[in-house]
């Protein structure tokens, strides 16, 4: 087997300790050295010094959790480094130690046997950070409120049957006064501001319940937890917003798309980064996303098509931005997902949708353009003279006799 790194090192990352291999591969012969450090920052500097010392110029590690990130930002700035999916690099069941893993990745980093996982520059690195937490925080914010519609269904207050955001301006002076102790529903209906779609009889039933002070508790807590939650939200994304500085061209570029806004566009920057020749194809990229039905075939069968885990955070996104994509009249994405609805259901449909999606992120980050609609009528184009023969022949099924002319 060909030797690609004659000095290189294997890395067993671990909360509190790093298990490192050096690897020396010198005049025919293979020389191993395994040494252990502590991963405090005094212990990482040791591991760097010794490295550096062998004369490694490779260095490989497996991505466990978190741990690998402070390794790697030490080590960067003086070797070629490699993060290694662990599903990627198992070795023999039953033979499983830190010096064995540690002496199991320098061998194949040595012989170029390790694909390297994507690991964005610290910018994009940092913009990511802010992003994901900033999607926790909605998602807590969004617990919370559902902590005060079940609050409000055990008072048997029907809040939520009647006005379509309870944290809305209606509905939070309604929960407002709640907490304050008024319960009479004709006062509380005078609260309520704006043109809700409920007759004036039918929010007054709806606001007569049973509030106790035990119901006032809990909804002014849940209510104090999504005020600190909004705030937090703010802050982000006003730190967010110095972050983009550098990438705010990429982020207009993919808000042109239909359903990407650019909270959806910050997040595929932070996800996927700017330059897009980490990857060497766009299919490559949909693949890493896990929006492309898997390989599983085996005695001529295929067992499974299942997508696989990919990229939890980009995926999520692209899935919610190609619902929003497909209410868009006219587009390509929508009759690509009415295309494929009616044969493989709409779930498939809408993965399918957003593989397209990111397909095209691909191109316009990589060629710095705008999106480009196909329009609606791109599948009719294409396959005219296919469309027409279907239609014919759905027509002859009705009992029709039918008769083709081309038009002058």
């Amino acid at each position: 087997m060909e030797l690609m790194y004659k000095r290189c090192a294997g890395l067993d990352v671990h909360q509190k300790t790093v298990v490192a291999c050096v690897r020396i591969a010198e005049d025919g012969k293979v020389s191993e050295e395994v040494r252990t450090f502590d991963t405090t920052t005094t212990g990482l500097l040791g591991l760097s010094s010794w490295l550096e010392a062998e004369g490694c110029t490779h260095v490989a590690m497996e991505a466990t959790g978190v741990y690998w990130k402070p390794v790697w930002h030490i080590l960067e700035a003086k070797f070629q480094l490699v993060l290694a999916n662990a599903a990627h690099i198992k070795n023999v069941p039953g033979r499983k130690t830190d010096v064995a893993d540690a002496t199991w990745i320098a061998d194949l980093l040595a012989h170029g046997l390790i694909r390297g996982s994507f690991v964005p520059p610290t910018p994009i690195q940092d913009l990511r950070a802010l992003m994901r937490t900033r999607k926790q925080l909605v998602r807590e914010a969004a617990r919370n409120t559902q902590r005060i519609q079940k609050a409000l269904e055990d008072a048997n207050i029907k809040l939520t049957g009647v006005v379509s955001n309870i944290l809305g301006k209606s509905g939070r002076q309604v929960l407002d006064a709640l907490v304050a102790g008024e319960t009479d529903p004709e006062k509380l209906v005078e609260l309520t501001q704006g043109r809700l779609k409920a007759p004036r009889e039918t929010l007054i039933e709806a606001l007569r319940g049973n509030v106790r002070d035990h119901h006032r508790f809990l909804i002014k807590l849940h209510l104090d937890q999504v005020d600190a939650l909004n705030t937090a939200v703010r802050e982000l994304e006003a730190r967010v917003e110095e972050h983009l500085g550098p990438f705010r061209k990429n982020v207009e570029i993919l808000t042109t798309m239909p359903g990407i806004s650019e909270v959806a566009a910050s997040v595929i920057v932070s996800e996927i980064g700017f330059d897009m020749a980490r990857f060497p194809t766009s299919a490559h990229l949909v693949s890493w996303a896990g929006l492309c039905p898997r390989s599983d075939q085996s005695a001529g069968k295929r067992r499974s098509s299942r997508i696989r885990h990919g990229a939890p955070w980009l995926k999520t996104t692209l899935v919610q931005c190609a619902w929003a994509a497909i209410r868009t009249k006219d587009t390509y994405l929508r009759a690509q997902f009415h295309r494929l609805k009616s044969r493989l259901g709409p779930m498939k449909a809408i993965i399918a949708v957003a593989s397209s999606m990111l397909t095209a992120a691909f191109h316009m980050l990589t060629d710095g353009t705008a999106y480009k609609d196909l329009t609606g009528a791109y599948f009719d184009r294409r396959d005219h003279a296919k469309l027409a023969k279907r239609l014919v022949r759905r027509l002859e099924d009705l009992g029709l006799k039918v008769t083709v002319e081309q038009a002058a």
